[in-house]
C-alpha cells in the first residue's frame, strides 16, 4: 500500500457506501473504488479480504447508520408515537440512502455477523417497539417481519419511483403506518402447534 494513500478500513468502506450512492450498489468493484483512490487493487487487500467482504462491511455500515436515525427519533417514545417515529426515520433513510441501503439486504453468513452490534441493535430497536403491544415471543416475530417487510417494501418501491399514481407515497403513508398500528393493537393468537412425536 501507498503510505500516501493513507488507508484505513473505516475509510475504505465509508468511501465504498459513498461510491454505491454514486453508481449503485451492484456496480461497486474492488477496481473501481482503487480507482477512487488512485491505488492499484491489491493496496485493497490490506482492508477487505475481497468484494464480498467489502459489501458486508458496506451492509454494516448502512446498519449502524439506519440504527443510529431510528433510535434517535424513537427515544423517549412509545406505543403508536414510536412506531410512527421508527417508520419515518426508516423511510427517510431509504429514500436519502437508497443505494448503500440495499447493501443491507445481501445474504450474510449467520455465523459471521450473528454478534455483529449493528445487527443485534437493529433486533433490540424492534424488540422495543413490539414491547408496548404487549406480543409474546413467537407474535413478535411475526410482527417484526411484517414491520420489515413492509418498511422495507414501501420504501424501496418508493425510492425506485415504483408508485406511478396521483396520489403521492407521502399521502398513503400514514395511513400505512396507522395499519400497522391497528394490527399490531388487535394481532391474531393462534394455538401452539404441537410438534409431531
Amino acid at each position: 500500500m501507498s503510505p500516501r494513500a493513507g488507508l484505513t478500513t473505516e475509510r475504505v468502506v465509508t468511501a465504498a457506501a459513498e461510491l454505491a450512492d454514486e453508481i449503485g450498489f451492484e456496480k461497486l468493484t474492488l477496481s473501481a473504488l482503487a480507482r477512487r483512490f488512485g491505488v492499484k487493487d491489491p493496496s485493497l487487500y490490506v482492508h477487505v479480504r475481497n468484494l464480498h467482504d467489502l459489501r458486508v462491511r458496506v451492509a454494516l455500515l448502512a446498519s449502524v447508520e439506519l440504527n443510529e436515525r431510528i433510535a434517535a427519533a424513537v427515544v423517549g417514545r412509545s406505543g403508536k408515537d414510536a412506531l410512527v417515529a421508527f417508520a419515518n426515520a426508516y423511510r427517510a433513510y431509504v429514500l436519502e440512502y437508497p443505494e448503500r441501503y440495499a447493501a443491507t439486504q445481501i445474504r450474510m453468513d449467520p455465523a459471521e455477523v450473528a454478534a455483529e452490534p449493528a445487527l443485534v441493535r437493529s433486533i433490540e430497536l424492534t424488540t422495543a417497539i413490539l414491547r408496548g403491544y404487549g406480543l409474546g415471543e413467537s407474535e413478535g416475530l411475526d410482527a417484526a417481519r411484517l414491520l420489515r417487510s413492509t418498511f422495507h417494501g414501501f420504501a424501496t418501491l418508493e425510492a425506485a419511483g415504483g408508485f406511478a399514481h396521483s396520489r403521492s407515497p407521502g399521502e398513503s403513508w400514514p395511513h400505512i403506518v396507522d395499519a400497522l398500528h391497528a394490527t399490531l393493537s388487535n394481532w391474531p393468537t393462534y394455538p401452539r402447534q404441537q410438534s409431531a412425536s
